[in-house]
């Protein structure tokens, strides 16, 4: 029996919209990193794209469990001497919070130029209004 691998025109991509208003986290970027990677599909390849994309709305509500609100840090590092640079939590969301958001799917999505591709599919935003309306996006619920 042969494997089935699907051609790239054969691959539907559908748009859908999660509202993450009172959503874990995690939870909800494991969601929607499986539905951006194509792994709720029947023709899953891992090595090819096969995912849909996803509007995510209202990420600046999106919660956080125990007291990692208050203890979770984000760092960087510019490659110099004495370049770390340490943000909290509470700090991203207030200035940026959907990079929080897209942070964390990004870390569940393939560290390559398939991981890259894939999470350019994702549309982050701190409110409930975006504009892809004329992509007719679905409501997707996200249940915890």
């Amino acid at each position: 029996m042969k494997t089935y691998i699907p051609k790239a025109d054969e691959i539907k991509r559908s748009w859908f919209v999660v509202d993450l208003e009172g959503a874990t986290l995690g939870k909800a970027a494991i969601k929607v990193a499986n539905i951006l990677r194509g792994k709720d599909k029947p023709i899953f390849t891992p090595h090819m794209d096969t995912g849909d994309y996803i509007v995510a709305i209202n990420a600046s509500k999106v919660v956080m469990s125990g007291n990692k609100e208050r203890d979770k840090k984000y760092y960087r590092h510019s490659t110099y001497p004495g370049g770390l640079k340490v943000t909290s939590y509470a700090t991203k969301m207030r200035k940026d919070s959907p990079s929080v958001f897209v942070h964390a799917v990004k870390g569940m999505l393939p560290k390559s130029r398939l991981g890259r591709k894939i999470i350019e599919k994702l549309h982050v935003y701190g409110d409930a209004n975006h504009k892809h309306q004329a992509q007719k996006p679905e409501m997707l619920k996200i249940t915890d």
